[in-house]
Order: C-alpha cells, then sequence, then structure tokens
C-alpha cells in the first residue's frame, strides 16, 4: 500500500468530478489495480484504519498535530461520531473550498457540502461497530470539541 504523504496540490484528482482525491478515499494504486481509478466518493476502509491507527490525516496521510480536524454532517457533529478521520486544520479548509461546488456525494457523506460542519479537538476515540450496530462503519470520536463551525 502506497502510504507517502502528499502535499494537498500533489493529490490524485477524481475522474469524474475533478476534485482532489484524500488520502482516506484510497489515493493508491490498489483502485487502479481493480480497474477504478482513484475516486472521492467512498472512504476506503483499509485507509480509514490506517488514520486511525497511525493518527495520520484523513486528506494527506502525514503525521496528525494538534488541533485535530473532523468534518461530516450536523448529524455526526451532534452523535460526536464521525465517519471521515481526523485531518490536519489546514488541509480540512482546503478540501472544503475544493468541494464548494460538488453536489454529488464525496468522503463517504450523503449530506450536502454546505450544511457540513468543521470541528476540532485535541484528541479521539477510534471505535468500531458491535455487532449488532446497523451501522457497520467505524467512528472518530472527538474527546472534547474545542470549535465547531456549522
Amino acid at each position: 500500500m502506497d502510504a507517502a504523504p502528499r502535499s494537498f496540490a500533489e493529490l490524485p484528482r477524481d475522474a469524474e468530478l475533478g476534485i482532489p482525491v484524500p488520502f482516506a478515499c484510497g489515493t493508491d494504486s490498489y483502485g487502479e489495480q481493480q480497474g477504478r481509478p482513484p475516486a472521492a466518493s467512498l472512504l476506503d476502509g483499509r485507509r480509514v484504519t490506517q488514520c486511525a491507527l497511525s493518527r495520520v490525516c484523513g486528506i494527506c496521510g502525514s503525521g496528525l498535530g494538534r488541533p485535530l480536524a473532523f468534518i461530516g454532517s450536523p448529524e455526526e457533529a451532534d452523535r460526536n461520531a464521525f465517519h471521515f478521520p481526523a485531518s490536519h486544520l489546514s488541509c480540512a479548509r482546503l478540501l472544503l473550498d475544493a468541494l464548494a461546488d460538488v453536489t454529488a456525494p464525496v468522503i463517504g457523506q450523503t449530506e450536502p457540502i454546505e450544511s457540513w460542519v468543521l470541528t476540532t479537538t485535541a484528541a479521539f476515540e477510534y471505535v468500531r461497530p458491535g455487532r449488532d450496530d446497523l451501522d457497520r462503519r467505524p467512528t472518530f470520536q472527538p474527546h472534547e470539541v474545542l470549535t465547531e463551525t456549522r
């Protein structure tokens, strides 16, 4: 798995949407080997886990510092459980700017981008779903919200 960090400008582009493909969406050659070019629409479960366990940015793939930023739907913010991994605050802002005109679902979200929330924190827990959970995706749960922008 190619896990080399990249600057935001170096991220591969989604062939259909023309937007950057974040690290957590599978920006390595795995998708291409399966006949799929890198795409920003879905999260790559392997990469999501790698982001959590190695504490790397879900957007650029490099090591995280503080503050940590989470982007997601208002529902995720209200539940304090995000599906997209933690990111550098600067990467999160760049991604939100790059996605401003996108109407298609991206980065595992179904909510319109204009409704997304940007939340910062200093730490998080990675929570894998239980056997009986309806949503089988793991979540990132911030310890304490520092700021939240809706």
